[in-house]
């Protein structure tokens, strides 16, 4: 488990971090968002000891990153995937890697075979590709077979097969009860991949939930189709909702539960072919409930 106790973290007279406690489970994928300058990259740091904290604690099952005498056999990271030399190969980059931690070198031709990259393990990594930097960066990750997992956009510069593998990787590594923790501005990804997500503003915790009680708060309407939409909705405007037309004799209804939208149909023997909530992508909630946070706001269009 990954645990923060009140972190805190300044730099200078910037506070990067500001009073932080939640904790990251194993068998679930915890998504961790938040605008640019949230301070989660700072955060992933101060667990991995890369940054020390100001004040409280970050925690790997109990102790701290600098603690463990073999840390890539307890904890994997991804930060970077450009903080590699790019004079070695793949394979001697994991090599060096294993043999700092006492990690023989059957399992570092495990992991390249799992990334898909047993085929140029004795390329220089300086000539790879950002999606294969990435896959080496998870296979760094990987080699000491850890139960915890930190990725910090990991999905950065993959095609659409690697983003859908790194998906399904980051499931699997959970269903083998193992904590993963994934930092990441896509949205629509993070929703197919998170069971809950961590999500914090200028360094202060604004939520920490399951992706669909998340968006369940974010209810954009409820869509009513009915063969008498006009007359259903004059009633339900009686009855304080909003409503707007939508083709089809659809009916966009807001203000109002669905539960009474059926009940008050019902009344007036009005037909009902469709009561649908609608609530928020995971994108239109993050961005509502991370609106005050932003530190770089756009405007306008761009000309």
């Amino acid at each position: 488990m990954i645990e923060l106790r009140d972190l805190t973290k300044r730099f200078g007279a910037t506070l990067a971090v500001d009073g932080l406690t939640f904790a990251v489970r194993p068998g679930e994928v915890t998504g961790f968002l938040g605008p640019n300058g949230a301070g989660k990259s700072t955060t992933m740091r101060v667990v991995l000891g890369l940054d020390l904290p100001t004040s409280g604690a970050a925690l790997v099952n109990g102790h701290p990153y600098n603690t463990f005498r073999r840390p890539l056999c307890e904890v994997g990271a991804l930060l970077d995937a450009n903080a590699v030399h790019g004079g070695r190969t793949a394979y001697n980059h994991l090599r060096c890697l294993a043999r700092s931690n006492g990690i023989g070198t059957r399992r570092v031709v495990a992991v390249l075979e799992q990334v898909g990259l047993a085929g140029v393990a004795d390329k220089r990594v300086g000539g790879f590709s950002l999606g294969m930097k990435q896959r080496l960066g998870i296979a760094a990750a990987l080699l000491g077979d850890p139960a915890v997992l930190l990725f910090d956009e990991p999905v950065n510069g993959l095609d659409p097969e690697g983003i859908r593998w790194i998906r399904e990787l980051m499931r699997s590594l959970a269903a083998e009860g193992r904590t993963v923790l994934i930092s990441s501005h896509l949205m629509s990804e993070m929703a197919l991949t998170a069971d809950l997500v961590i999500v914090i503003g200028r360094g202060r915790l604004l939520a920490e939930t399951p992706v669909d009680e998340l968006v369940r708060q974010f209810r954009r309407d409820v869509l009513v189709r009915s063969p008498r939409s006009a007359e259903l909705s004059d009633a339900l405007a009686s009855a304080g909702a909003s409503v707007r037309a939508e083709p089809a004799d659809g009916l966009a209804v807001t203000g109002i539960e669905p539960g009474r939208i059926a009940e008050l149909a019902l009344d007036l023997r009005i037909p009902v072919h469709e009561l649908t909530p609608r609530n928020a992508s995971l994108e239109e909630a993050y961005l509502q409930l991370t609106d005050d946070s932003l530190e770089y706001r756009t405007t306008g269009g761009v000309r």
